[in-house]
This record gives C-alpha cells, structure tokens and sequence, in this order.
C-alpha cells in the first residue's frame, strides 16, 4: 500500500508539471489582435454551401495551426451587414476557433429567425469538416460548436442554444430579446453597454443573465459608457472585449482550463474597463483538489496576513490558481501566520495536513 501511494503521489506531481507547462503561455500578453497564426478564407465561390435559414457566409480559418480545431457561428443584428461584425472573424481564426460570419434573410430578421440561422450556419461548418474539396475537410471537432450574435443577433445566439444544447459555449454581444426563455445549460457570456439606448442592461443583458439557469456557467461583463455597438469588435474597450471573449472560448469551447484563472484572477478582477461583472463559476487549482476546512484561518479574504488555528507544529504549502507552488514554510502555535503582502490580489490555494483551502488575497 506504501508504493501504491508513492506511484499516486509521483504520477499527481507529473500530471501537476504537465498543466503548469500547459498554461505557462497563458497570459494576457498573448491574447492579442492578431493572434499566432496566419488566416484565409471561404466564400460560396469557393463552394461551400448558402444554407437556407440564411443568406450568404464567410468562412475565416487558421492556415498554419493544427486541428481540430473549434468553430464558431456569428449573426449581425437587426438591420445590420454581416461586415458590423466582420473583425470578429479574422481575430478568432488568427486564435485557432475557425469563424463563420452569416447574413440573414431579411435585415429585419427577428431572435428566433437569426437562432435557426445559426444553427444552419453550423451545419455549414459540419460539412465543411467531409466536403472534399475543402481545406478544413478532417480538420475541425464537431463537438465543440459555438454561436455568437450581436443586439437580435445575440437574442438569437441565447435562444439558438435553447433550441440545440449540443452547443459548446455562448456569446452575446448587447443582445436584445424581450421576454427572453432561455432555460439552457450551454455556458454564456453576456456583453453589455452601460449606456446602450437601443437594449438596455436592466431591459436586455441582465434579463438574459438572470433568465438563465444558475446551474449554467454564465458571465455579463457591462462595459463602462459603452453603447449599443461597444462590442462589435473585439477591439472594444481597448481590446478587453476581446480578450474577455477570447478566453471564455477557450475555456468552455476548447475546455482549456488554464484560461479559467486567467478571467477570475486577471480580466474580471475589479476591472476599470467594465462598470457590472456577474458570474456564476469558479475555477479549480490545476493539479490540486480542494477540500473542505480542516484548520481555523482568518482573516479570509485578508490584504497581508493570514492566521491559523493550529496547536502544533505543521508545514505548509501556498499554490497559485494553475498549481504552481509560491511558498512553503513552517508554522507553530507561536508562530501561526502567513505573510502575503507580496503577492497579487487573487485566488490562492492552501495546503496544510494534506487538505487544500482557498485563501483570497484583495487590495
């Protein structure tokens, strides 16, 4: 039993090592516009197909990645060109999520017509993945599917993901739907404008978010003065927009975890660019399980030092969110506090007798 132990303990500290190698380039730096890979794209010329719930499409995608790679399907809002929307392609296939931009058959197309528009611009991407003639024939994982849209486009984008919960994640840019009936479990992010006119946050987004299950992962990031169109790009708000929106992807789409901290501890802490932050889901410390409370800590959150309720002399281990191990120490009940002024505000993971305990760290 002793070895078997010991093999546990020896493959956890490799698989440890693994995600911390995994994540080391995960950092704001590298969410940038563009991203790492060269991209082209795909027209009806080029033979795929006009799906009939929608009319006309461009496909984006990455030309030097590796694959499989995810998709996304995006539909402008009401009135608007697929080209309000155009700069979104090209920023998520230069990150690897192969885009589909549609138009709608109407420019006046209500939610529910744009939500079957994008599911048939998925179906597009399902059989560019067997068309024989295409670059991304065998290149692009059918599971991980996402649907996008701005103002209706966005009301379109919650209700296609009640209509298809196959989908993998959700993104709406200021989306406009009335009464809205979004009982899905497809995790959504919510983009907002704290001075939009044509949806309102407290008629439209906050609906949308409240509307939404609370056993759905779900995020609504308010931009502050941001108006109806703030989010058109991902170059809004000086690119958070597009960060923000980049790393939920790759989180709930790709299922990438590393980029779970990277919102919690970075983009959506205290945020100067967003006036409202919600959101429902934490993230687990790669490599670390945690457990219930096993020793007395306080304060907790705490800005400098933290103290513990020990009567004996006990070792502990301080992990950041991805797993890395920051500081180890030895407390006694004479000396039973943790100094952590020095580190950034965020989330912190706690080792003490083999129990693992989540210490936050504010300003």
């Amino acid at each position: 039993m002793k070895h078997f132990h010991s093999l546990f303990l020896f493959i956890s500290l490799l698989a440890s090592s693994a995600l911390n190698a995994q994540c080391e380039n995960v950092t704001l730096e590298n969410l940038t516009n563009p991203g790492p890979y060269e991209i082209a794209t795909l027209t009806e010329a080029d033979g795929i197909r006009n799906g009939p719930d929608y009319a006309g499409a461009t496909i984006y995608y990455p030309t030097n990645g590796t694959g499989p790679y995810a998709s996304i399907a995006m539909v402008p809002g009401f009135t608007a060109l697929p080209s309000s929307i155009e700069e979104w392609g090209p920023f998520y296939a230069s990150h690897g999520i192969v885009t589909i931009i549609i138009g709608t058959n109407s420019l006046v197309d209500l939610p529910e017509a744009r939500a079957n528009a994008l599911l048939d611009a998925l179906e597009t991407i399902k059989q560019e993945n067997t068309r024989s003639a295409s670059p991304l024939e065998g290149a692009l994982n059918t599971n991980q599917l996402a649907v996008s849209g701005m103002s209706m486009g966005g009301g379109g984008a919650q209700r296609a993901a009640v209509l298809d919960n196959s989908i993998s994640a959700v993104v709406a840019l200021c989306p406009y739907l009335n009464s809205p009936a979004l009982n899905h479990d497809v995790p959504l992010l919510i983009f907002s404008g704290e001075e939009d006119l044509v949806a309102p946050p407290s008629e439209h987004a906050n609906v949308h978010y409240n509307s939404t299950p609370n056993t759905t992962d779900k995020l609504l990031f308010e931009v502050a003065n941001g108006n109806h169109f703030v989010a058109n790009s991902p170059s809004g708000s000086e690119g958070v927009i597009g960060q923000v929106a980049l790393s939920w992807l790759k989180l709930q789409l790709e299922e990438k975890e590393c980029y779970c901290p990277l919102l919690t501890n970075n983009l959506l802490l205290n945020p100067p660019a967003a006036s409202n932050v919600l959101q429902n889901f934490e993230c687990e410390a790669l490599g670390i399980n945690p457990t219930a409370q096993a020793i007395g800590y306080s304060p907790n959150p705490t800005k400098n030092t933290v103290t513990l309720n020990i009567t004996e002399k006990v070792l502990f281990e301080l992990f950041s969110p991805l797993g890395q191990s920051l500081l180890k120490n030895e407390l006694t009940p004479a000396n039973n506090q943790i100094d952590v002024s020095a580190f950034p505000t965020g989330i912190y993971y706690l080792r003490i007798k083999n129990k693992t305990m989540k210490l936050i760290k504010v300003d």
